[in-house]
């Protein structure tokens, strides 16, 4: 029999279903009781507060006139969320009217002068003045509302439709369409100017010139107040775009806040990071420089301290039915049998027993984060609102987190389900309604063919971007095996793609890597899952003959043999051990190796992120063993301080910081100034002799860029396709080439016009 999580010990078990939601005249729910899973016979309302919930009695949604939509639109305007705070007041008026207040009234205190005709013709131009301001201000408003109805109006049919097939609920919809407008009002003119300038230019995200950096703000900078004092130094780094790790509110022990991926309060920041208004402001100091800033947005789960799951774990009824409570060992049994687990080692199941209610709360991910129930409807619109708060602090790229979970259905392994899909496509409208400048990230690490499903289609797109997962493990497979093979097929299918497909590249994250490689294709060579996975993670962690990478696993379970790994760019290329070993002729090749990778991260279509500290070669950080809160989460080793020190040693000619810093610099210029790294470019792999060999071609407005990368211990000399002039991107030499010398993990990316 399956088990569940207990309070203080995890247990293995797995998911539960709570009953089918019941219908009541406002919305579905999956109501609970204390005592039971079946679903209550108390209706439950979709009220904004819980003083609201005992007052309002809804309409029914198939029944309910024009009017009466509007009046129970109306009666949920005035507060917009339940067990929410409410939104700030626009920064930019906030700060118009601190300037205002701080302008001295007069320099020179003397007696008043009687009044010349100059001055009563003045003072009797004071109100016309106001008419005016007040004329353009209703005109401002007029063109506002004509802007929203006009967006609206584009996606209205679509969203009703989705929204109705999987809610059944008119007024709900009503009030999610009375929010957005509000949520519209409430969006600065400085970002609604942004958003004009963003739809104007189509893909902005598409960019040749983009360039991304994620980091942590208290190992980057201490608070976002930091972040913001050193923006020169992002912008030294070439970088537009910072995506700022997890900074929500979480709860203060460690050991529960999942990396700030069990956010306590949406609308909160971590008090050890800063406030909301420092968000605000950093992202206007942001965007007055061209940088971007993108979030996490952890839509699966919150917090067991959110006040949701605190007013649940009270037996509120309301409450309850916005996770999924389950007594049922037969439903918590079926859930076992059916979906997989996502840390079998260190959270085993699906549930977490509560005592206090002797009812067991769905955990897919560890014991703290309850899992959010998306088939109540108040949970959907109360998340899009907080979406959209966040929007207006100034977020332009939300980074959607563990998308393909968010729907749970028994008898099903919860991942990839199609409501999902219509979720995220909802997202996608609700934002070009209300927000179009902000970019919608998927995080969705799966299979390829379960990834390219979150793009939407063409017509109806869902996310903007998505992280290219398998491409990124598959890098790492083919550094440890010097065979291209399985890189070339899977860069093939990417590049066999729609040009308005986009993904985010990337070498390394704050994750782990995980080896979710294409085994049946690895099979065919000769390379089989569970010892090609235990070979991986062994000459990574320089168990093997001739590995010089450096790192630790992360989540291994000792029944399957499989486990996730962690380190730092440079530690995987060998910086660690060479600077450790004291061997500078290692240190050159690792040096090689880690800027090939980058000049390969470079070569692809998409938006190019680094991790913060890899500009400057930052290797592994072991210390967080002798921290309690961290020691068991082996992460950290990659997620360490950023070292500002190394920051001084690329002024010094000769350093490893210089070396690799100014390596990154120059091809970050070529990337962004030569035309054939366009989005729109053609490009497609090369079909060479040699398996430690990847060539990879770019063609666009005439000219020809041959992409190629030595993934070998050895130097190799390589024929180019045809004898011609080529220019050296990297160099500038320009010369008749027909085979080109290449060291051990070197690069080389010839122009050919």
């Amino acid at each position: 029999m399956a088990t569940t999580r207990k309070p203080a010990s995890q247990a293995t078990s797995d998911t539960a279903e709570p009953k089918a939601a019941k219908k009541t005249t406002t919305m579905k729910t999956a109501s609970t009781t204390k005592a039971t899973a079946a679903a209550s016979e108390k209706k439950t309302t979709p009220a904004a507060t819980a003083a609201a919930a005992k007052k309002t009695t809804a309409a029914s949604a198939k029944s309910a006139t024009a009017k009466e939509t509007k009046t129970a639109s109306k009666a949920t305007e005035a507060a917009s969320t339940t067990a929410t705070k409410k939104a700030v007041a626009p920064k930019t008026g906030a700060k118009t009217a601190a300037k205002s207040a701080s302008t001295p009234k007069a320099t020179k205190a003397a007696p008043a002068p009687a009044r010349t005709a100059k001055a009563t013709k003045t003072a009797a131009k004071k109100p016309a003045a106001k008419k005016v301001s007040a004329a353009a201000a209703k005109k401002q408003k007029e063109a506002d509302d004509k802007l929203f109805a006009e967006r609206l109006a584009r996606h209205h049919d679509e969203l009703r439709w989705l929204y109705m097939e999987l809610y059944d609920n008119g007024d709900m919809f009503a009030e999610l369409c009375d929010q957005m407008k509000r949520f519209f009002d409430e969006r600065s003119a400085k970002l609604k100017a942004l958003d004009a300038e963003r739809e104007a230019a189509g893909a902005w995200y598409r960019s040749s010139d983009m360039l991304g950096m994620q980091m942590y703000i208290d190992n980057f900078a201490g608070t976002i107040k930091g972040v913001e004092e050193n923006l020169d130094y992002i912008e030294r780094c070439h970088v537009n775009y910072i995506h700022l790790m997890p900074f929500l509110d979480t709860p203060s022990d460690k050991s529960r806040s999942d990396g700030g991926y069990a956010v306590k309060d949406f609308r909160r920041v971590n008090p050890e990071l800063g406030t909301m208004e420092d968000l605000a402001e950093l992202a206007d100091k942001c965007h007055d420089r061209g940088i971007s800033l993108c979030m996490d947005f952890v839509m699966n789960h919150t917090s067991e301290d959110h006040e949701w799951a605190r007013r649940a774990r009270a037996g509120e009824g309301e409450y309850m039915s916005r996770y999924f409570f389950v007594k049922d060992q037969g439903i918590i049994d079926r859930y076992t049998r059916d979906v997989p687990q996502v840390f079998p080692a260190t959270a085993p199941g699906h549930f977490t027993y509560l005592p206090e209610l002797d009812q067991c709360v769905m955990t897919q991910f560890y014991p703290y984060q309850w899992d959010l129930n998306y088939r109540n409807p108040r949970v959907f619109n109360e998340m899009m609102y907080n979406f959209l708060f966040l929007a207006n602090q100034g977020m332009d790229i939300i980074r959607i987190d563990a998308v393909p979970y968010i729907w749970k259905q028994l008898g099903t392994n919860c991942r990839n389900l199609k409501q999902v899909h219509t979720i995220v496509r909802m997202m996608r409208m609700i934002g070009e309604i209300v927000c179009p400048g902000i970019v919608l990230l998927g995080e969705v690490v799966m299979a390829p063919v379960e990834v390219v499903p979150y793009f939407g289609t063409v017509e109806k797109p869902e996310c903007h971007m998505l992280y290219n997962v398998t491409t990124m493990a598959t890098t790492w497979h083919t550094v440890a095996t010097r065979d291209v093979r399985l890189l070339r097929q899977q860069l093939d299918a990417v590049y066999g793609l729609p040009h308005e497909y986009t993904f985010l590249n990337y070498l390394r994250c704050h994750d782990d890597i995980g080896w979710g490689l294409d085994y049946d294709s690895l099979e065919q060579w000769g390379m089989y899952e569970v010892p090609h996975k235990k070979f991986l993670n062994d000459y990574f962690c320089g168990l093997t003959p001739g590995s010089v990478s450096r790192g630790e696993l992360y989540n291994a379970d000792p029944v399957t043999g499989d486990a996730r790994f962690c380190a730092t760019t440079a530690s995987m290329c060998g910086i660690e051990a060479a600077g450790f070993e004291g061997d500078e002729a290692a240190m050159v090749t690792a040096i090689r190796k880690d800027i090939m990778l980058h000049a390969y991260v470079f070569t692809q279509s998409g938006l190019p992120i680094i991790y913060s500290g890899d500009e400057v070669g930052q290797v592994n950080d072991y210390t967080y063993k002798d921290d309690p809160e961290k020691v068991e989460d082996s992460r950290y080793i990659h997620r360490g301080k950023f070292d500002w020190d190394l920051t001084r040693a690329i002024e010094q000619p000769g350093t490893v910081q210089q070396r690799i810093f100014d390596a990154l610099s120059e091809l970050e210029e070529i990337r962004r100034t030569e035309p054939v790294f366009s989005a729109d470019a053609e490009v497609y792999t090369k079909d060479y002799s040699d398996l430690s060999i990847l060539w990879i071609v770019r063609r666009a407005g005439g000219e020809e860029l041959h992409a190629v990368f030595n993934f070998s211990d050895d130097a190799k000399t390589i024929w180019m396709p045809e004898a011609g002039t080529y220019t050296d991107l990297v160099s500038g030499a320009v010369s008749d080439i027909e085979t080109v010398d290449m060291p051990s993990w070197s690069f080389v990316w010839m122009l050919k016009k």
